[in-house]
């Protein structure tokens, strides 16, 4: 029954330890996130400081200022979530504190018995007359072997007792380190929701001056939404011819929209996609201010645009890098913007979009992080703001997807 009770004791050790560990390595990836948003918060802050004597649009201050309430309202979320997990990870050191003190009770009992059992029989002259006792020597070297294992296994309780004192006293520490983690967490929550009320009060004010003048206003950001739809659909024709004038190169003509690739070209693009998640960023410093996909339009949020690029926030006349080895397709132009620039990296596109400078030429082999040109930098506003896609074939990809989380 003894054993059974150890056995069991044993499996719930092993499970909470396993369970411990699961619980640290959430709460080392929530750490992980807060540095980062911390660290964009600071950048963001840092880059707005700088065009705070410049001339902006009511709209791009909303636009900035609803920015600003995404990443504080993210910051708070992981905070909320490291907090959350930490008071699991007390209550469970909490419990196996508890099991811990069981443990080291019994421990102590059986080791107090054995105390006494070994006192009463303690003298040489017994041990001598128990092993003389014996009916023959196969009985007195078993008896023999009784005595050393004996002392071996209260040695072996007496160390047990000093290892289960030691995790104690470790576990208790861990203990008062997690509660002081959490106050300083709740502490920083707070910072971060006075932070965020004022950043949704400016919102307000913003959003008053708006709606005074709702009609210029809303044909502003109409304005803006045609003129990104202009260059989507220039983007897209550039796309599509550098698919047919791959596909040509390669003696193939296909209309699917799909890059026929050369056994070059094909490990090209498996390199390039088993770096998803881990492509260095095209400036050195910034934030995403304009995020892909479906997003509410800021004067009525019932209507979402569809965006195909993200746009990063950058210091001015940031150098702009390749994200990864290709080959630059096309340098173009477009009417009333700034050049793009685009790599092909097998049947996947990176665009560069939004340059002053560039350093690379049409059929130039570039490699990882090699400078291709400068972002361009706003005179009037003082922002710099680098657009940047990815294609595969035809289809745009969430570049937030491809670039690393550093």
């Amino acid at each position: 029954m003894r054993a059974k009770s150890i056995f069991i004791l044993v499996i719930i050790t092993l499970f909470s330890v396993s369970v411990v560990s699961a619980q640290s390595d959430k709460q080392k990836a929530l750490e992980a996130e807060r540095q980062r948003l911390l660290k964009e918060i600071n950048q963001l802050n840092s880059l707005y400081r700088l065009d705070k004597k410049k001339e902006t649009s009511v709209v791009e201050q909303v636009e900035d200022v609803n920015f600003k309430i995404r990443v504080q309202q993210n910051l708070i979320k992981v905070i909320n979530e490291q907090a959350n997990q930490l008071t699991r990870e007390i209550n469970a050191n909490q419990s196996e504190i508890t099991q811990l003190r069981d443990q080291l009770k019994e421990l102590k009992e059986d080791y107090a018995k054995m105390i006494v059992k070994s006192y009463k029989s303690k003298s040489e002259q017994s041990k001598v007359m128990f092993l003389l006792s014996s009916d023959n020597f196969k009985q007195a070297y078993k008896r023999l072997q009784y005595i050393n294992q004996y002392k071996a296994y209260q040695k072996k309780q007496a160390e047990d007792i000093k290892a289960k004192t030691l995790d104690l006293q470790n576990l208790n520490l861990e203990l008062s380190k997690q509660k002081e983690d959490k106050k300083k967490l709740i502490a920083e929550n707070r910072k971060a929701k006075k932070a965020l009320e004022l950043e949704m009060k400016a919102q307000e004010e913003l959003m008053v001056l708006i709606r005074k003048d709702l009609k210029k206003h809303a044909a502003e950001i109409r304005a803006k939404r045609q003129e990104a739809d202009r260059i989507d659909r220039e983007i897209n024709k550039l796309i599509k011819e550098a698919i047919a004038a791959s596909n040509k190169k390669a003696g193939k003509t296909t209309s699917t929209g799909k890059f026929v690739l050369t056994p070059a070209a094909k490990k090209l693009a498996a390199n390039f996609e088993a770096n998803r998640g881990k492509l260095r960023w095209p400036v050195d410093r910034g934030v995403i201010k304009s995020r892909y996909g479906l997003q509410r339009s800021i004067t009525d949020k019932s209507v979402k645009n569809n965006y195909k690029s993200i746009y990063i926030a950058t210091e001015k006349n940031a150098k702009v890098k390749a994200v990864f080895n290709g080959e630059v397709f096309r340098i173009q132009l477009i009417k009333n913007s700034n050049p793009v620039i685009l790599i092909t990296h097998g049947d996947y596109t990176t665009v560069y979009m939004n340059m002053s400078k560039i350093n690379v030429k049409p059929g130039q082999k570039v490699k990882t992080g090699q400078v291709i040109g400068e972002a361009f930098t706003n005179k009037k506003t003082g922002k710099t703001l680098l657009g940047f896609r990815v294609y595969k074939n035809d289809a745009t990809q969430n570049p937030e997807y491809w670039l690393s989380k550093n």
